[in-house]
């Protein structure tokens, strides 16, 4: 049974160390054979640095890496390209002099070992350098590949005015491969983020972006058939579909596929958990749906355009495009109003579904212990069946949040702060929630449905509405009809700005099949 490459992105040493590989060469070949420019943005840990090192390999002319895969008998081995690889995956640069040094030395070492000594200066003018004399000493074209181009950018996003500056640095040094087509045969460039081409590769008109390309949907990350295939001898005893649950479910507009940092995670430790998330807590997109007082239950039904889903760049990044192309949000379905396209969006698996909204709870409560000690309060209330201990719950969490953590985040003023904490804190208890539930007479704010029993939740802010008015509006538009099948209890949920707490809690248990609605 050959090894898991845990940790491993380097082609050789999976394939001469016997670690299990999932055979992308037949898209590789494709990409050589139909472009030239090409742009691939795919989450954190997707294996983006594993394709980056198989190019690299297969451009160089290492074929015995290759026996037994689909690009052994696919590709011209008695030509051999020099490469250039860029890569950002390491390390956080903290300023445009950081930048320009490690670009200094990624070129120097790859100089060196072409025997090659570059002289210039500038980062951007050194890697004109190295392709100049590459293309030389070689007679070949060269090929540039870069890893994650835009992660120093990434990793400031939260500063703008230094992003700004390190992404300055980057668009000097992509400017080059404009300027030296001539002398290159194939350039790739992988990240997570789409920036925009006039912000970052000013004149690279030519970046074929297929991000989104069906063709290419599957280049990063495991399909069904490969997870089954590849890792046969490491399935036994694995409930494949609580594991497609989990881990599966990355849609880009072809066939869906695992998370491969996830899978490597689970077959070794046998344990289903957050790997991927736990990795890499997304601290600047939580901050950004915090500061942009953003409705978290409208996740669950998120419907977007073209442009959305498309570039961004510093100072103007939406939250819908920073959760899709950074991997929490995916594409449920793609359809088409008039010439453009829409998209309906998703959370992946349960993975993601479950530690976003816990990760986006923290950044809401003062801190960690008090945000355990509520879930096992609801926990509690939702296995005794008990609306008033769900009460108890809320009133006291609101209750103990300190005046001066208020004082320091007007949060609590705005509607979907109340709705985003009761919606995140279901949903980090794994519990079966729908957030704007719809029915026939309207949409429900939010049903939980737990033990073959529907709980309708109806949120009003008293100091928009009637007092009382939460648990009306429910019985009046007969949410509860959608439900006829089980045990419904109705509850209307009441929260004060001014007293920064949930002020009114009514409840109604129907009968069994439900009484009609009212009126």
């Amino acid at each position: 049974m050959n090894k898991l490459p845990i940790g491993i992105q380097t082609f050789r040493e999976i394939r001469e160390e016997g670690h299990c590989y999932v055979d992308k060469t037949p898209l590789v070949a494709r990409l050589v054979e139909e472009g030239k420019y090409y742009f691939l943005a795919r989450p954190r840990r997707f294996g983006k640095s594993l394709l980056v090192s198989t190019l690299a390999a297969a451009f160089t002319g290492e074929r015995e890496l290759f026996a037994g895969l689909h690009l052994e008998h696919h590709w011209d081995w008695n030509r051999h390209a020099p490469v250039i690889i860029l890569d950002f995956s390491e390390g956080i640069l903290d300023s445009r002099q950081r930048l320009d040094q490690r670009i200094r030395r990624m070129l120097d070492i790859q100089a060196e070992a072409q025997d090659l000594v570059l002289h210039q200066e500038e980062a951007s003018d050194r890697l004109e350098e190295l392709i100049l004399k590459l293309h030389a000493r070689r007679g070949e074209r060269v090929v540039v590949l870069v890893d994650e181009y835009d992660k120093p950018i990434l990793d400031h996003l939260h500063q703008p005015e230094r992003a700004l500056e390190l992404r300055e640095g980057l668009r000097n040094l992509y400017s080059v491969l404009k300027s030296q087509d001539a002398r290159l045969r194939f350039v790739l460039l992988t990240g997570v983020g789409k920036f925009s081409k006039v912000s970052l590769f000013s004149g690279l008109n030519n970046l074929k972006d297929i991000t989104l390309d069906e063709r290419f949907a599957t280049l990063c990350g495991y399909t069904q058939t490969e997870l089954e295939n590849v890792f046969a001898g490491w399935l036994d005893g694995v409930d494949l579909t609580e594991l497609r649950q989990w881990y599966d479910g990355y849609n880009f507009l072809g066939e869906s596929v695992y998370n491969p940092f996830d899978i490597l995670l689970y077959l070794d430790h046998r344990e289903f958990r957050s790997y991927w998330f736990e990795a890499g807590t997304p601290t600047f997109l939580v901050n950004l749906l915090k500061t942009r007082y953003y409705p978290i239950p409208t996740l669950e039904n998120l419907e977007v355009g073209e442009e959305l889903l498309g570039s961004f760049d510093v100072g103007a990044i939406e939250p819908e495009a920073l959760l899709f192309q950074t991997g929490y949000l995916t594409i449920q379905e793609r359809y088409q109003r008039g010439s453009l396209y829409r998209y309906r969006l998703r959370y992946p698996n349960r993975e993601v579904r479950a530690s976003l909204p816990t990760a986006i709870l923290n950044a809401y409560v003062p801190t960690v212990r008090d945000r355990l000690r509520t879930e096992d309060r609801i926990y509690a209330a939702l296995e005794a069946d008990d609306p008033d201990g769900l009460q108890r719950a809320f009133h006291a969490f609101f209750g103990a949040i300190p005046h001066d953590w208020h004082r320091r985040n007007d949060i609590a003023d705005h509607e979907g702060y109340w709705t985003s904490v009761v919606y995140c804190y279901f949903v980090a208890l794994g519990v079966t929630v729908v957030a704007e539930d719809v029915t026939n007479h309207g949409r429900i704010d939010l049903t939980v449905l737990w033990a073959g029993h529907a709980w309708i939740l109806e949120f009003k802010i008293v100091e928009l509405s009637e007092p009382g008015r939460a648990l009306v509006q429910i019985q009046a538009r007969g949410y509860h009809q959608k439900y006829a099948n089980q045990p419904v209890t109705l509850i209307g949920m009441e929260f004060s700005r001014i007293e920064r707490n949930l002020v009114g809690f009514e409840w109604r248990r129907l009968a069994y099949p439900p009484l009609p609605a009212e009126g």
